[in-house]
């Protein structure tokens, strides 16, 4: 069953920024866009599937600066490590670039010059910021800290508080510095360019784009709605930053460069058009094509940019818009977010060194998504669960249970009970009647949990027909040789039906079949037409998943990833970032790539002696009722009095492994009022930068002698 007219699609995913490697977020996207990447060439379409590393920015300057090298080469440390992911899980895009590239400079500009010369949508105006007069640059937000406006709560960053929550702008802190050298930032101003959102042809396009019907996913219009009909309606985009950045500069303004996000997405069409350069195409006459659809998988936390900014820019430049942006949620470990929670990672190169089945994740993975913008929540248990009992115990088991008999007895042939009437396998019944065709559209919505219900529903009528077949009942007596040939070939025609259905999902399993019964090459769904006549031999699929394997996943510190192939530098596995939000360094941001952290700013004596370090007896410790991640702990620090410290550490100690030891907390640290209580605190531990491949938390233990409130100096 294919396409008579094959369709032409552009499809994408978003660029990780390149200052680290891959997580479980991005992984996530690339099997569901993967996935659907597959079905698509199943069905006969045409299918360009591009990716790229997004290589710009302050964060990847200032991080390549401290590891002494340049941008350049910081980024190629980490594009080297990206394939072992990507073959790992089986992903295949066509083409893999980088926002660092001639195509994407001249792409960008050409871009540029349309919005100012054509549209007139770029205007320039003076700004005020802060500004570093050590390092001689302007700073992003999350590169000043100082006292909070609100709650006077020290080092928090220049865009909001982390203890009151309050948002606001870095000339609002009191007592403001640099991250990056110390120094007290000076206000300058600065000429930046702007792409005027706000114009009422922009607002008018996007009212018809965005809110088309047959769009972007509901809750996603219904946020695009939202900013488009706000009160203060669209702003301004400042899409221009001051030397030095790394990026791309900004045609006729020395000095001046795009901010990332501008360039950002453009890396999808310079990804592309280097992939058609490569394989000798016309990159301009397929964009011009009206028959060229676009995709675009992202994540929910870059809906603003690619709903907003990224079709107005393609749109007033005269370039084709996506035909879609299909939003997802996050992954999250057991209901938690999978950020810098304690024993709540995942990561992907160590599922693949412990020799975890990339495929098991595939499908477990596939069978949590929809169409929707839902977070896929991974449950270890619901992991072993779903996996070993789907695929091995439904879908593998029937051919493990046919095919010996058919190599064996009858040389591997199969008969055709169903084309001549000898079945009363439900299973038939069910594909004519409208299941096959339900499969094929779920895939199509991206509904896959849907396609996966439905595919293992159709394996469960197949179990019933063997069950009550009893084929090895059937081998006692040479009399039901044709019985038993029927019963066999019939159930080895449904696996092969089966595996052709889950064939976007399993790709390596479903090219293994595809040799179990002749067929060299990969399955299209027009093999639905056909019937195998033979097999050859058979040999083990899959193995169960143990659930020691998942214990290895979780609670064992990983080998260190680096971008070049050995340690993974993100501790965010939560999301898939294309690069930082505006102003928003990546979280944990370091120079070596690596799971130590960078050091810190240079501080003064000053500044230690305003921390108060006392040593403290852990007198009680219990779980804290309604979390996953603290314990309370009751501190004796030699006051007299007793303190409530709560303290995120409970994946990787019990209460009674604490209770009498010696540790050591921040004493002078404001009262911080929870949801479980006050805590009065703050206790010492360790853990490394990738909390994914190494979960390990160390609590500090003073060596022996030390006492209940000596100070640590």
């Amino acid at each position: 069953m294919s396409n008579p007219t094959p369709r032409k699609l552009f499809v994408t995913t978003a660029l990780p920024y390149a200052n680290g490697a891959f997580h479980i977020g991005h992984i996530m996207e690339y099997i569901q866009a993967d996935i659907w990447v597959r079905f698509q060439r199943m069905q006969g379409n045409e299918v360009n599937f591009v990716g790229a590393d997004d290589a710009h920015g302050a964060p990847i300057m200032i991080a390549a600066e401290k590891a002494g090298v340049t941008p350049q080469e910081f980024v190629a440390r980490i594009a080297a490590g990206r394939k072992q992911y990507l073959d790992g899980f089986h992903i295949e895009f066509d083409n893999w670039h980088s926002t660092d590239s001639a195509e994407n400079t001249e792409l960008s500009q050409e871009i540029y010059r349309a919005l100012r010369d054509n549209a007139k949508l770029i205007t320039s105006r003076t700004v005020e910021q802060f500004y570093d007069p050590v390092k001689n640059m302007f700073l992003p937000d999350r590169y000043i800290k100082g006292e909070c406006p609100k709650c006077g709560a020290k080092d928090q960053y220049g865009d909001s508080c982390e203890v009151c929550s309050a948002v606001y702008a870095p000339t609002d802190l009191k007592n403001p510095y640099s991250t990056l050298s110390g120094a007290t930032p000076v206000m300058r101003s600065s000429e930046h360019f702007f792409f005027q959102l706000s114009d009422p042809k922009c607002t008018a396009f996007l009212r018809d784009w965005a809110l088309d019907p047959s769009r972007l996913q509901p809750e996603v219009a219904n946020k695009a709605r939202e900013w488009l009909e706000g009160e203060s309606g669209l702003g301004d985009w400042d899409i221009s930053r001051d030397a030095p950045y790394f990026g791309i500069e900004i045609p006729d303004a020395p000095g001046k460069y795009f901010y990332v996000w501008l360039d950002a997405p453009i890396g999808y069409l310079a990804s592309l058009k280097n992939y058609f350069a490569k394989t000798g195409r016309d990159f301009d006459a397929f964009m011009k094509d009206p028959s060229t659809e676009q995709y675009h998988f992202i994540g929910k936390d870059i809906t603003y940019f690619h709903t907003l900014f990224w079709p107005a820019m393609l749109h007033f430049a005269g370039r084709k818009v996506p035909n879609n942006v299909f939003v997802h949620g996050f992954i999250t470990v057991s209901g938690e977010k999978m950020s810098k929670s304690r024993g709540t990672g995942i990561s992907p190169l160590r599922y693949l060194e412990i020799g975890m089945n990339p495929e098991w994740l595939r499908y477990y993975i596939a069978a949590k998504l929809n169409a929707r913008v839902e977070d896929v929540d991974f449950n270890p248990d619901d992991f072993v669960t779903r996996v070993n009992a789907d695929l091995i115990g439904k879908y593998i088991n029937i051919a493990s249970r046919a095919a010996g008999f058919i190599t064996k007895r009858f040389g591997g042939k199969l008969s055709n009970p169903v084309s001549e009437g000898r079945t009363t396998n439900r299973f038939w019944e069910l594909v004519q009647g409208g299941a096959e065709q339900e499969i094929r559209d779920a895939f199509e919505a991206r509904e896959y949990g849907k396609a996966i219900r439905q595919i293992m529903a159709l394996a469960d009528e197949v179990n019933q027909f063997v069950d009550t077949k009893k084929p090895w009942e059937l081998a006692k007596d040479a009399a039901n040789d044709q019985a038993l040939q029927d019963v066999c070939s019939d159930l080895l025609h449904s696996f092969y039906r089966l595996t052709i259905y889950l064939a976007p999902i399993l790709p390596a399993l479903a090219r293994r079949v595809a040799t179990l019964y002749g067929i060299e090459r990969e399955l299209a769904w027009a093999d639905l037409q056909s019937s195998p006549t033979a097999i050859g031999k058979f040999e083990h699929l899959m193995t169960r998943v143990e659930p020691k394997m998942l214990d290895a996943l979780f609670e064992m510190p990983a080998a260190q990833e680096t971008g070049a192939g050995s340690s993974s530098a993100k501790a965010s596995s939560s999301v898939t970032e294309t690069h930082p939000h505006p102003g928003l360094p990546p979280e944990g941001e370091g120079g070596n790539g690596g799971a130590i952290e960078t050091i810190a700013p240079e501080i003064k004596v000053d500044d230690f002696a305003k921390i108060d370090l006392r040593i403290a007896r852990i007198v009680n410790c219990e779980h804290v009722e309604g979390s996953d991640k603290l314990l309370r702990l009751t501190l004796d620090a030699g006051e007299g009095r007793l303190r409530n410290v709560f303290s995120g550490i409970k994946s990787a100690y019990q209460p009674e492994d604490l209770i009498g030891k010696l540790t050591v907390m921040v004493a002078n640290l404001a009262p911080r009022k929870m949801k479980f209580g006050v805590s009065e605190g703050m206790v010492l531990a360790a853990s490394a930068k990738d909390e994914k491949s190494n979960p390990g938390i160390y609590v500090l233990n003073p060596w022996p002698g030390a006492e209940p409130g000596m100070r640590v100096r």
